[in-house]
């Protein structure tokens, strides 16, 4: 690869790795400097201020400051920090544009007029530079404000995209800032002399309406919601960089606190975690990222810039964003070389994130009040540590930042050892009050006598949002879990809960969680939590919709986005295939990207902090659901489209081997958690889940109550809907069932006949010459296959037997056989013996076995024919004397697809899990487990463990998939329930903590904890129904009896 220009080794931090010696980074200070002593010894031949400087400051007004020629970069940020009385500042940075107009950050460490080509014709400006993944973070009502005006500015320079709904509703929280409450009149005069968007007239009415609401609401107030709705965003804090992949294709590269990302047009494509990362390089316009080796993807990305310059300014930048949140302290100076340098020796030279807060918190700085340029409403007097607006992160929130594996990274780490506390860093320039002119902008006016003692002020900002709680706790903490080995906590978005004024501090990964003087916190922190939040069930039924509304997008990127990324890659799929799949399937996912924004932004509402006479607008979700529910119905011609799609899609993956091969590849992904056709199904399966849930809403709610009739309208739209969709679903689900059979069996062609339905699939013993030998049965609306389970890499199941229902006879046959839990089947061809592993499994076997029969009797085709061109006649041997040895030698040799040649295979199917726990599966356990699907925030107790984790856990097709949050694109483990027993803990199993429910089979025991009473019920709920369903086959029974059966 010849001599890289630029490295940067990401060191083994606490974010990588608890427990090892600690590395803090390498900077280009002297040892023994720091960068007060820096800028003081900095050569300066002249001390002429002959040098003025134009600063565009965040409100827009312009400030000129003189400087000498050959000041450092640091000595003119100083300046400005100075000049606004900033305290956090190493938030900020000045950023300028070149010649080629890219914007470029001034670095601290290098004289001005190097970096500036003209600086005194050159507007500079202040900005944000680096983006906390949440507002609750930054300590200071001042830095929030300043926080809030960079959102206006990227809204305006289109910079933060979003939807016409968020746009309207972050400029009605910036009127509410700068003018106050609402005034149509005052408002309307307002928008024609202010531009906060492009084209804002187009939806004026909209913020006109949002305005309204806001009556009471503080400018503070205004400014966190205004940061608590942005960061919501995709493109918050996002700064694109042109780049191109490998193959040419043209990419965005972005930076934040989590990692690299890449983005294709607006839309986040990849993240590069950085406890993956290894080392970040650049070699003239390519930019370099070598990951940590992980299975049989490459360990090196390139990435092609449009010139060095380029490359080298996003390479430095992060730089910079790994040191501020990743690393404990200031970076150590680099020694430097005797006789020759290699590469660049950039490095990040402020402090880091975690520096910062512990400065904030421990120097007790007064709160003193500034000037809000623009704002009528009267200038904040008040001191931010009881101004701020209560910020909470909800049970079953976490922090919302991009989501993908990458959502692992803390934003900065806390867990260290207090035996050893971090340094605190002098601030790069102290202000004395007499410097200060009081009636300059943005300056803060010193009072001597309205704020706390340091002691008060500290300990009330040790309370705050942000403020790391953990610190007390060594590294080697006993209490922390394996999980915390790749993902310190700190303020972690899997773990964070609750950090408010209020005093809670804790993480649920900790049990006990111990403060500062070593006592358990946890009951009172439980007990703030029931009285901030609200209590009222529709709150939760609420919080139940958002939950699984973030799932449902995360299942349909599945598709969307790693799917098309696979099949656009390899060329793999028609071109008229590829418009008929993705034609139908994203214009629902760009509606659910909306819907789910609306969700949130009403919930946040809900939740957060606002007058009493007004906070009822927010507490309700039906006007969100029938507004949306509406718009749903339009889209019905797409989901009946669904069939179609599926059906052509299972067509051409038989027709064509590349694509054949790019399917079963894909399956293998971790992204690709089910199996790929069921992702198809999940837009109609949704509207289910709404019914669902609108129906419970409208069962909670008085007739009434305010939110009933919306609800009950939207109920009626969405019945409208399913009420078309039925049966293509039933139908849809067939389908998928049989492919998915069809890819897993060896030994048959054509599963996916016309006519052929799926009833059952489970284990069952057959009684051979050698014994009982274990085998896996499907049961089907013409013909029963029994199998077995080949050793090869692909965990195949291989056919050994087909009979025919016409003919067939079941009887209870274990007083003849003395097996336990015996029936024999009679067919014309033969006839076997099998035992179930429990009497229950027998009479669900005879049951769809009987019933099954009769179906095949009424019906007039005769599957013997359709058999004989499906099955292989592989031998003419009796299956009966095949041994399990045999059949693993005939496996190998038995299948050449695509899919042998891998080294393994999905584990957690269906077939996989009854197989491993004797049990069967109905398709009417499938249609109830489609009914019953949650997602949510539990912390799970392993039996043995003390410790309590939070994890992001979804539950579908009869399995619990766990996720550090809810942003991940994978699961990390999953657990399928198949066989498990759930029920609440008993006495000596010690769990004194409320709504928590035990998961066990056989010695296999989890403790998982709900937020609350109703949260703990529907687990349980769902959980039972799904594991515990009837026997019979929905397919076999008419709808009404299906309703009357499932419920």
């Amino acid at each position: 690869m010849g001599e890289i220009e630029g490295t940067y080794r990401v060191l083994q931090t606490p974010g990588s790795r608890l427990g090892v010696q600690k590395t803090t980074g390498v900077s280009t200070l002297e040892p023994g400097q720091n960068l007060s002593t820096a800028m003081t010894s900095s050569p300066a031949k002249t001390h002429e201020r002959d040098l003025p400087i134009k600063i565009q400051m965040l409100d827009n007004t312009v400030e000129v400051l003189d400087i000498e020629s050959k000041n450092y970069g640091q000595t003119l940020l100083t300046e400005v920090y100075k000049h606004l009385n900033l305290i956090e500042s190493d938030y900020f940075g000045i950023e300028f544009q070149n010649i080629q107009s890219y914007w470029i950050w001034l670095e601290p460490m290098k004289p001005v007029i190097k970096q500036v080509r003209r600086p005194k014709t050159t507007m500079l400006r202040l900005a944000v530079k680096f983006f906390p993944p949440d507002p609750g973070q930054l300590q200071e009502e001042y830095t929030r404000y300043l926080f809030a005006l960079q959102i206006k500015r990227d809204l305006a320079e289109e910079r933060l995209t979003c939807s016409d709904n968020t746009a309207a509703l972050l400029v009605s929280h910036l009127l509410q800032s700068e003018i106050g409450d609402f005034d149509e009149s005052e408002d309307r005069e307002h928008l024609k002399t202010n531009q906060y968007l492009p084209n804002q007239e187009r939806i004026e009415g909209k913020i006109l309406e949002f305005h309204r609401k806001h009556v009471g609401q503080t400018p503070a107030e205004s400014d966190f919601q205004v940061l608590e709705i942005a960061r919501k965003l995709e493109m918050y804090g996002i700064r694109f960089h042109l780049a191109s992949d490998r193959e040419g294709t043209r990419i965005n590269l972005a930076v934040s606190h989590m990692g690299v990302l890449v983005f294709q047009g607006n839309t986040k494509i990849n993240t590069f975690n950085w406890s993956k990362v290894r080392k970040l390089s650049f070699k003239r316009k390519r930019f370099l990222i070598k990951l940590h080796p992980e299975g049989p993807y490459q360990d090196t990305l390139e990435f092609l810039l449009g010139s060095r310059d380029e490359c080298k300014n996003f390479w430095k930048i992060c730089v910079e964003y790994h040191t501020f949140f990743r690393l404990f302290d200031q970076p150590k100076p680099k020694a430097k070389a005797v006789f020759f340098t290699r590469g660049s020796s950039f490095r990040y030279s402020g402090r880091t994130q975690k520096q910062l807060v512990d400065y904030i918190k421990d120097s007790g700085m007064k709160k003193t009040p500034y000037e809000r340029r623009h704002s009528k409403v009267r200038a904040s007097t008040r001191a931010s540590n009881t101004d701020m607006p209560k910020q909470s992160v909800p049970f079953t929130e976490g922090l919302r930042t991009p989501g993908s594996p990458a959502s692992a990274a803390a934003p900065f780490h806390s867990v260290h050892s207090s035996s050893t506390p971090t340094p605190v860093l002098p601030i790069f320039a102290e202000t004395s009050p007499s410097s200060l002119d009081p009636r300059t902008p943005y300056t803060r006016i010193p009072e001597k006598n309205t704020a706390a003692p340091a002691e008060e002020v500290g300990r009330k900002l040790m309370q705050q949002p942000g403020s790391p709680m953990l610190q007390g706790l060594p590294v080697d903490h006993p209490q922390l879990s394996s999980l915390m080995l790749k993902s310190p906590l700190g303020l972690n978005p899997v773990f964070q809960v609750n950090l408010n004024t209020a005093g809670q501090g804790s993480s649920p990964l900790l049990s006990p969680v111990l403060s500062d003087a070593g006592s358990a916190k946890i009951e009172e922190d439980d007990e703030m939590k029931r009285k901030r939040y609200p209590t009222d069930k529709a709150y939760f039924i609420a919080k139940e919709i958002l939950a699984t509304e973030r799932t449902y997008l995360k299942d349909l990127e599945v598709i969307t986005v790693w799917f098309r990324s696979a099949v656009i890659k390899e060329n793999a799929m028609p071109e008229g295939l590829m418009t008929l799949l993705f034609s139908n399937i994203d214009p629902i996912y760009e509606f659910h990207r909306g819907f789910l924004k609306e969700i949130e932004q009403r919930l946040s509402l809900w939740e957060g902090k606002t007058n009493a006479h007004m906070k009822g607008d927010y507490q309700r979700i039906g006007d969100v659901m029938l507004r949306n529910m509406r718009t749903l119905k339009e889209f019905t011609s797409y989901l009946q489209k669904h069939d179609e799609v599926l059906t052509e899609l299972e067509k051409a993956t038989k027709r064509l081997k590349k694509l054949e091969m790019v399917y079963k590849e894909f399956e293998l992904q971790k992204v690709c958690y089910l199996p790929l056709n069921t992702f198809l199904l999940k837009p109609i399966q949704r509207l289910m889940h709404y019914k669902l849930i609108l129906g419970r809403l409208c069962k909670h709610y008085t007739a009434e109550h305010r939110d009933f009739a919306d609800c009950r309208n939207a109920l009626k739209e969405v019945t409208e809907m399913t009420s078309q969709l039925q049966h293509s679903l039933i139908r849809l689900e067939n389908f998928q069932k049989l492919t998915e059979l069809q890819h897993d069996l060896i030994g048959i062609d054509n599963l996916t006949a016309p006519g052929r339905e799926f009833i059952r699939e489970g284990c069952l013993y057959k009684l051979t010459k050698k014994g009982l030998q274990q085998r896996m049965f499907f049961l089907f609306s013409d013909m029963l296959l029994y199998t077995s389970k080949g050793v090869t890499g692909t965990n195949q199941f291989k056919i050994h037997g087909h009979l025919p229902l016409h003919g067939m006879l079941v009887e209870e046959s274990e007083n003849e056989w003395a097996v336990p839990h015996c029936f024999t089947i009679y067919s014309a061809q033969k006839t076997i013996v099998v035992a179930a592993s429990t009497h229950l499994e027998m009479e669900k076997w005879m049951e769809d076995l009987n019933m099954a029969i009769e179906m095949a009797k009424k019906s007039t085709e005769k599957s013997d024919m359709l058999l004989e061109n499906s099955v292989y006649n592989r031998s003419n041997r009796s299956s009966d004397e095949v041994s399990l040895e045999q059949e693993s030698e005939d496996d190998i040799h038995s299948s050449r697809s695509s899919l042998d040649r891998q080294s393994h295979h999905r584990a957690n199917t269906t077939m996989h899990v009854c197989w491993y726990r004797n049990t069967s599966v109905s398709m009417t356990d499938h249609s109830v487990a489609v009914e019953n699907q949650l997602s949510g925030y539990l912390l799970r107790k392993f039996k043995n463990s003390n410790g309590w984790q939070k994890l992001w856990v979804v539950f579908t097709n009869f399995c619990l998939f766990f996720y550090k949050t809810h942003q991940d694109d994978y699961p990390l483990a999953s657990l399928p329930l198949l066989g498990y027993a759930v029920s609440s803990p008993v006495e000596a199993d010690g769990i004194q903590k409320d709504y928590v429910f035990k998961l066990q089979f056989k010695s296999h025991v989890y403790f998982f904890r709900a937020e609350s009473k109703y949260t703990f019920e529907r687990w349980m709920e769902v959980i039972k129904r799904a594991t515990s369903s009837p026997a019979r086959s929905s397919l076999l029974l008419p709808k009404d009896e299906k309703d009357s059966h499932t419920d």
